[in-house]
């Protein structure tokens, strides 16, 4: 559940430059979701086309972007049965602080994982 060697540059590159452009609404969004009690591990799926994962946060096309941004958590990841019952204990301890690192779902034909990128520093 770490950061996978197969992200190769083709989405290293997308990602980090978007990352540049949403990475504040995203920490803000984490945020609001772990201060309303809603988790406390936040997830963001991004994805180049729609998916029915989460809450549309920031489409590519809001702010030119190559990734749509959606919110969702881990109980969502658990009822859709992205993540086991069993495996629960293993995310939640390999999730980074979500006060310095964001969770990527990375949805896209050729690979799906989770990816944590740290936020920038201010």
């Amino acid at each position: 559940m770490q950061n996978n060697p197969e992200l190769n540059g083709k989405y290293l590159g997308t990602i980090t430059q978007d990352f540049v452009i949403v990475a504040e609404t995203l920490k803000e969004a984490s945020y609001e979701i772990r201060k309303r009690g809603f988790s406390d591990f936040p997830i963001f799926p991004i994805s180049k086309v729609e998916i029915p994962i989460g809450q549309l946060l920031i489409g590519k096309n809001d702010l030119a972007t190559k990734w749509n941004y959606y919110a969702a958590f881990l109980d969502e990841f658990v009822q859709r049965k992205l993540i086991d019952k069993e495996n629960v204990e293993k995310f939640q301890s390999t999730y980074k602080d979500p006060d310095e690192f964001c969770c990527l779902f990375v949805v896209d034909q050729e690979f799906t994982n989770f990816i944590f990128i740290p936020y920038p520093e201010d």
